[in-house]
This record gives C-alpha cells, structure tokens and sequence, in this order.
C-alpha cells in the first residue's frame, strides 16, 4: 500500500532564530546557548522575535527604530549584546548592553527593594478595655508620630482576667482608635481577637511633600 502522510495543522514549525542567533556567555565570548538560566527572561540578540525593535539608552547616538539585523549589527559592533527590556511595546524596546551586566543590575536592584522591604518597622500601643480619655490621647499621639515617621502601628487591647467580657467595648476601641489615624495610616486589618488580645494594623500613608 501507498504511504500517504497528511502533515496535520498542529504540526510545529522549526524553530529559525533572527540573523546573529547568539547569547553571549560568562567569559564574554560568544557563543550559542539554547538553555536559558532561571533568571535569564529578557530576549537577547537573535532570539528576538520582532523585525523592528526601538533602540534606547545613553549609548545610542541615533535612538530611534531599527531593523532587528541593523540593531544587533550595531551591539556587535560594540562588542555588546541587544537585550529587550519591553517585549509588549510596538515595536519592542531594546538596549545595548553586557548581558551579564544587566543581569548583575537586575538582581541588584531586585535586593535593595527586598532589603528595603524588610526594614518596615512595627511599634506597638497598648490599651486596656477601660482606657481613660487622658490615656487613650497620650498613646493616639504617639502613635501619630510613629506613623509619621514611616513605622506601622500595631494596637491591642489586652484583656485581663474576667475583662475578657468586654471584647465588644475593646472593639469599638480599636475602630475609634483607627478613624482618628485616618489621615497619617490606612488600616490593615479589622480589629481581630486572638486569645487575650484583640489586635489591629495601620499602615503609614506617604507623606505629602511640600
């Protein structure tokens, strides 16, 4: 019998890269690597897909649109590598750059957000379910500040003993509490009763310049 093969629509297509198909190794020399790394997500050189691509940065004498072969002719030509930034953009946005270079900027930058993160500080205030008005003012001012200064409030009610009876009266607390700081926090949370304490989070508002 005859063998007749039908190519079906879900048949993929090879793979053909742009004109100057090369990812650029550690010691800089060039050279074609198929397997990106983990942190590798940017398109460089010849596996960028669009045939026109905006060129930017401080390197670049003529910013503008080039052909996908005009710009990565020019990154060669300054022994560097075309990495695009904005693959969404029409046409993408690419820069001229040492990928490995980029990627140690990348990763930099990625730390100091995640270090400046982490260094949100959290000040308590503590009240009891029969705070004086006298009392309640003194910490509400403190309070202020600490939010003033850029920490996060973290308010409760400790309930001692048979005051554990008046959750509701250390609510009402906690929300009163709250609307005074609405113009220095936001809150997090709705005040939330966790064995003795019932607790609540204010965020600091940015802070308006003058």
């Amino acid at each position: 019998m005859e063998d007749k093969t039908i190519a079906t629509p879900f048949q993929k297509k090879p793979f053909k890269p742009n004109p100057g198909f090369v990812r650029r190794s550690n010691t800089g020399n060039n050279q074609i690597q198929n397997n990106k790394g983990k942190d590798e997500e940017n398109r460089i050189n010849g596996e960028i897909i669009s045939t026109k691509v905006r060129l930017v940065g401080d390197n670049i004498e003529n910013p503008g649109i080039y052909t996908i072969t005009d710009a990565i002719r020019l990154a060669r030509q300054m022994n560097l590598d075309l990495i695009e930034i904005s693959p969404n953009a029409q046409p993408p946005v690419c820069r001229i750059e040492d990928y490995q270079k980029f990627l140690y900027q990348r990763k930099k930058k990625e730390k100091e957000q995640k270090a400046k993160a982490s260094k949100i500080v959290v000040k308590e205030v503590r009240f009891g379910p029969n705070t004086d008005e006298h009392d309640y003012q003194f910490k509400l001012k403190h309070a202020r500040s600490f939010l003033e200064e850029g920490s996060k409030v973290k308010a409760y009610v400790f309930f001692k003993g048979r005051s554990i009876l008046f959750t509701q009266q250390g609510e009402i607390l906690l929300l009163r509490f709250a609307s005074d700081l609405e113009e220095y926090g936001k809150i997090e949370q709705m005040p939330k009763l966790e064995g003795k304490r019932m607790t609540i989070f204010v965020n600091p508002k940015p802070q308006k310049k003058n």
